[in-house]
């Protein structure tokens, strides 16, 4: 008798022996996910996580396997309760879309398809090409568009950046990079208000942020077009080459929409790329409100924007637009022989979407977009953005109508920044930031803060199709509440507001 036969190969399969009690523990899983958004009003919005639960998660590495079963039964413990909680109709901290339960099954269709999207020639490219024709179709975009699903907006920006680098210095600047490619010193424009990601894509792309010119913005928080002209001009007659001009549709702080008309005719003039972070506000194309506030966003060379905050899609869903697709492919295509295309078999079917941006692996972000557009219908989806505005407007209202409370900025769309008036003797920015822990650790609501002019400001940015103005109130109300007791009892530790009940 051989060794091998006396010690035959250990079974590889990761597979279940049991497939019949794997399919029953999933029905158990799939009902305590339904259960827990049909019930998420009854429950903390968020919760601090108990250092014991904490240090659950500093074991080591399991080497022998535990059951499905008690896998769940942690998830459930340990990691639900102690979540982001961007689910729950009271979240209003952050830009984080609510998600839905038909995006959630589609999610679960993905894993269990688990392709890779990076390329050949697979119904699920199918699937994400008619998403990128329909988001061609919304925004105005010819049929020459190209489109990608990435991380999220960060990742969009980025692409979109790199595309626009890659236009202004040409192909050959992939090989003997930006510093031996010529064409002057490249700098790009973007207002005060904008996102972080476009100063981190400058830095990331080797053009240093120092080449990100940072435009002031007007009273209503959008860019100032006088002040962007002036900028372009003086920098050109210094020798510079403007490259990139960012527009911003839904500032991150205030929700403002720049006049991407008069910023397209600015880097029409100039020969600037015309980007548009529409990380959030870009869906408004679907809103009966929003739309007409994004006139000019039809003329941009690219666009980023997310599924995953008001498209409701969970996360992570973000996606790019370029006006024409070839200029992607010039900034992304690659002739490595592994990926070598042919006319028929599973390698054909190019381009791929590798061709398109930085990843190869790329999971089916496509199926979730796909399921939420179709299962809800555009009329329904931007109902909820219009919701979401008028939400904001009923907040506004009510800070309005406290003698307590102050607005801080504009209302442009889903986002209202608002804060406690202070006594006298106390410190305002102090007080409105203690409030806003207090609010989290109490469970009733979570807004976040951020500085208006300077001063700290109590944000809350309406993006869950769940809220409803009963949500509204009730956040105004403990803000009020959380801000006497404080005025009450200065230089103290305070408790929350109220313990959730359960």
């Amino acid at each position: 008798m051989t060794t091998a036969s006396m010690n035959p190969p250990r079974a590889t399969s990761l597979d279940p022996s049991d497939w019949s009690q794997l399919r029953a523990q999933g029905h158990r899983m799939l009902d305590d996910m339904f259960d827990h958004l049909a019930g998420l009003r009854d429950r903390p919005v968020w919760q601090p996580i108990p250092e014991t639960v904490r240090g659950a998660f500093r074991e080591p590495m399991p080497a022998e396997p535990t059951t499905v079963a008690e896998a769940h039964g942690r998830f459930m413990r340990d990691v639900l309760p102690y979540s982001v909680g961007n689910t729950h109709p009271r979240f209003m901290g952050w830009v984080h879309g609510g998600g839905t339960a038909e995006g959630m099954l589609a999610e679960m269709l993905a894993a269990g398809l688990n392709a890779n999207l990076g390329g050949r020639d697979q119904m699920p490219l199918e699937m994400e090409k008619q998403v990128v024709r329909w988001m061609a179709d919304l925004f105005g975009f010819p049929e020459t568009a190209g489109g990608l699903f990435v991380t999220g907006s960060s990742m969009a920006n980025l692409v979109g950046l790199l595309v626009a680098r890659t236009s202004a210095l040409g192909g050959q600047s992939r090989k003997t990079g930006v510093e031996n490619a010529g064409g002057g010193r490249l700098v790009a424009y973007t207002s005060q208000a904008a996102h972080g990601c476009i100063a981190q894509a400058m830095s990331i792309a080797g053009l240093g942020t120092d080449a990100l010119r940072l435009v002031p913005t007007d009273a209503d928080h959008r860019t100032d077009i006088v002040q962007l002209r002036a900028m372009v001009w003086q920098d050109m007659a210094a020798g510079l080459r403007p490259f990139l001009i960012a527009g911003t549709a839904g500032t991150v702080d205030v929700g403002a929409v720049d006049d991407l008309d008069a910023i397209a005719d600015v880097a029409r003039t100039c020969g600037a790329w015309f980007h548009v972070d529409g990380a959030y506000g870009a869906l408004g194309m679907l809103s009966r409100q929003v739309a007409p506030r994004l006139a000019g966003i039809e003329r941009a060379d690219s666009l980023a924007l997310d599924f995953h905050k008001w498209g409701q899609v969970p996360y992570d869903a973000g996606f790019i637009l370029v006006r024409d697709q070839a200029d992607q492919l010039a900034a992304f295509a690659s002739p490595a022989a592994y990926l070598s295309r042919h006319p028929r078999g599973l390698a054909a079917g190019s381009p791929w979407p590798c061709d398109l941006g930085p990843d190869l692996s790329r999971g089916f972000r496509a199926l979730k977009t796909w399921f939420t557009l179709v299962t809800h219908g555009t009329n329904r989806l931007g109902a909820a953005i219009d919701n979401s505005c008028d939400l904001a407007r009923h907040l506004m209202a009510r800070v309005l109508a406290e003698p307590e409370l102050e607005l801080m900025a504009p209302v442009a769309l889903n986002i209202v920044c608002f804060r406690l008036r202070a006594a006298p003797s106390q410190d305002a920015d102090a007080l409105n930031t203690e409030v806003v822990a207090d609010l989290h650790e109490s469970g009733i609501a979570v807004p976040s803060s951020t500085r208006i002019r300077g001063q700290v400001a109590i944000r809350a940015a309406i993006v869950n199709h769940r809220t409803v103005a009963g949500d509204i109130d009730m956040l105004v109300d403990a803000v009020l509440a959380c801000g006497r007791r404080r005025q009450r009892i200065q230089n103290t530790t305070v408790q929350p507001v109220q313990e959730f009940a359960a």
